[in-house]
């Protein structure tokens, strides 16, 4: 079978990555920016609606049922959402990449999920509007992350061998520090006061239901300025794609994995890789707020405060290191942060004794080394994917990372029963960061991706 990239198979030396079409090309500034704009505004759905208000509203709030309750159907509606996906991230990626409308798909799928986060409101405090509230949020992350593999597929059409890490630490570090402004917002402007802004309160779920529509404008408005400002995406006509059907993306599909297998496996050793340690630097964040409070005592505000310093920190750190991603690779910055990331977890562990400073100082540890393997995770898989194929790869990238979203959470759960105490939890995540070093220390960038590592003068 032969590749996109130009005359040879796959891994062939005429392999040609979308960075090398792009390498003498001058990006516009104001193009980066409006790229990073969408990770800045897609903080309304990562940090409000899933992690720190709308879920918590769902599960701590008596009227939905309980927490006993709710949880095992919030499980079942993100874990319907994440096989869904698994299931037609790749091809909506291929589609996008043969037709050339990865901006316009795009345009779609935020639109979705801007209209599930604002249908939020109406989820008042009652079990009947709880089937409501898990449907919009299984839909919701549904097509964030298929929206996702387009706007990640985009960070080739902004960013040049020189500086990609840049421009992916940027996007990174826009999603942290969005989602910081917009937690303070809705913190003091509507959730903390008795009384808030336009005169909420708490009464019915005003606080959180208000906040779910300001959250659907925050995303819809920085939405914009990558649909303005990136041109819209196109094949060149050296590896542009026929259209086909559905049935037909999945066979092409196959037949593409199959050649990956057999000539570039180091980009399946990376997918399988990023897939494990993915979920580990997930289950950092997950249950960072968890163990916060039910382990080192933590209070509902202090908690919220406690997150606000992380993605502080998490952007910062993204941001510095994303000029290192440039000069010495993504893989080396990978595995520097997940070394640091086991250490400042087994401290976390065992000075577990010390109290809520222990947990400031090594929790923020932690969150220094998430954001640099986020984003250089990113700029690996942008090294290596084929020209004109970064959505069906970016998909596949999703694929696997949903694949492994049971392991974090399900180690942590098993840890804690073996040995009866919350901390202990911290051990299954440890694992599971520990088995994705170990698969991803072997993985070799291909020759072209080397060569793309080394900036041109």
């Amino acid at each position: 079978m032969t590749d996109q990239y130009g005359p040879g198979p796959i891994g062939s030396p005429t392999l040609v990555s979308g960075l090398e079409l792009q390498s003498d090309r001058v990006i516009p500034r104001r193009q980066v920016i409006a790229w990073a704009s969408w990770d800045w505004g897609s903080a309304a759905f990562n940090a409000v609606v899933t992690t720190f208000v709308f879920t918590v509203y769902l599960t701590s709030t008596k009227g939905f049922g309980g927490v006993d309750f709710v949880s095992p159907w919030l499980g079942f509606a993100l874990g319907i959402a994440g096989a869904l996906v698994a299931v037609t991230a790749p091809i909506t990626g291929q589609k996008a990449d043969g037709a050339g409308r990865r901006k316009f798909w795009l345009a779609i799928e935020t639109g979705i999920v801007v209209l599930c986060v604002a249908g939020l409101y109406f989820v008042e405090p009652s079990q009947q509007f709880l089937w409501l509230g898990l449907v919009l949020l299984g839909i919701g992350t549904l097509f964030y992350e298929i929206a996702a593999v387009n706007y990640n597929a985009m960070l080739v059409q902004v960013s040049t061998t020189k500086t990609i890490g840049r421009v992916s630490g940027l996007g990174w570090a826009s999603g942290y520090f969005g989602g910081i402004i917009l937690l303070l917002i809705l913190y003091f402007g509507f959730i903390h006061p008795d009384v808030g802004l336009f005169g909420v309160t708490s009464a019915n779920g005003q606080s959180v239901r208000v906040s779910m529509l300001l959250a659907a404008i925050w995303f819809a408005v920085f939405a914009v300025p990558v649909l303005l400002a990136v041109p819209e995406y196109r094949a060149p006509a050296a590896v542009a794609r026929s259209k086909v059907s559905v049935f037909g993306a999945y066979r092409r599909l196959g037949s593409d994995i199959a050649a990956l297998w057999r000539e570039s496996r180091h980009t399946v050793f990376f997918l399988l890789a990023s897939a494990v340690f993915r979920d580990g630097l997930t289950g950092v964040f997950t249950f960072g707020g968890v163990l916060a409070a039910g382990t080192f005592g933590f209070s509902a505000g202090e908690v919220i405060i406690f997150a606000i310093a992380a993605n502080v920190v998490a952007g910062l750190s993204t941001v510095v290191v994303g000029t290192l991603d440039d000069r010495i690779g993504p893989k080396p910055v990978i595995v520097a942060a997940l070394i640091g990331l086991i250490i400042s977890g087994l401290a976390v562990l065992v000075l577990h004794g010390g109290g809520q400073t222990v947990f400031w100082i090594f929790g923020l540890l932690l969150s220094m080394f998430v954001g640099p393997a986020q984003s250089a995770s990113r700029t690996f898989l942008t090294r290596i994917a084929p020209a004109g194929r970064e959505g069906e790869v970016f998909g596949l990238y999703a694929t696997t990372g949903r694949a492994a979203t049971f392991l974090a959470p399900t180690l942590w759960g098993i840890f804690i029963v073996i040995f009866g105490a919350q901390y202990w939890g911290i051990l299954g995540i440890i694992l599971v960061l520990v088995v994705g070093l170990a698969l991803i220390i072997p993985v070799t960038a291909p020759p072209h991706a080397r060569a793309l590592e080394r900036p041109r003068n």
